[in-house]
């Protein structure tokens, strides 16, 4: 038989304690998702920048970069025409402009996403604040019931005595 204190069951905490442990997790994923949206907003935001001052450059070289701190000069022959990629590993061929409004589509549905994702965690704290306020109150009850179980302190004799 379980050993209840005070009406308090000992596996109800645990399990408290478990679900607390899963709502953590979940909150710690939706939270990366968050940061991904939001890289991946950012990122689309500084293409579409870079494909409006394309258009501008003429036959002016740009500085290409390559990665890892490299860059090359290159001459852009067709700023208008772009390679785009939709997903799939499929890249298409559009317009400068075509471009530049795919991928403000592209923010707006990271936005929502991201506006989904706040949602979800938020009620995930809910529910992790509630858990914890019943975990609390139950860690308090189960030590106020051991404090009165417990026997009263014996005063030791000191050395005088």
């Amino acid at each position: 038989m379980v050993n209840k204190v005070d009406g308090i069951d000992p596996r109800e905490l645990q399990s408290l304690q478990l679900y607390l442990n899963e709502y953590r997790q979940q909150a710690e994923i939706f939270t990366q998702q968050l940061s991904i949206l939001e890289e991946g907003r950012m990122e689309a935001m500084a293409v579409i920048e870079a494909l409006t001052g394309i258009r501008d450059v003429g036959e002016n070289p740009v500085l290409l970069q390559l990665g890892s701190g490299v860059s090359v000069r290159a001459r852009i022959v067709d700023p208008d025409r772009v390679l785009v990629g939709i997903g799939a590993e499929v890249v298409v061929e559009r317009s400068n402009q075509d471009a530049v409004e795919f991928l403000k589509d592209r923010i707006t549905e990271m936005e929502a996403s991201a506006k989904k994702v706040v949602e979800t965690l938020d009620r995930i704290r809910m529910q992790m604040n509630e858990i914890g306020r019943r975990l609390e109150a139950g860690y308090q009850q189960v030590q106020m019931a051991q404090a009165q179980q417990a026997p009263p302190l014996q005063r030791l004799p000191s050395e005088e005595e």
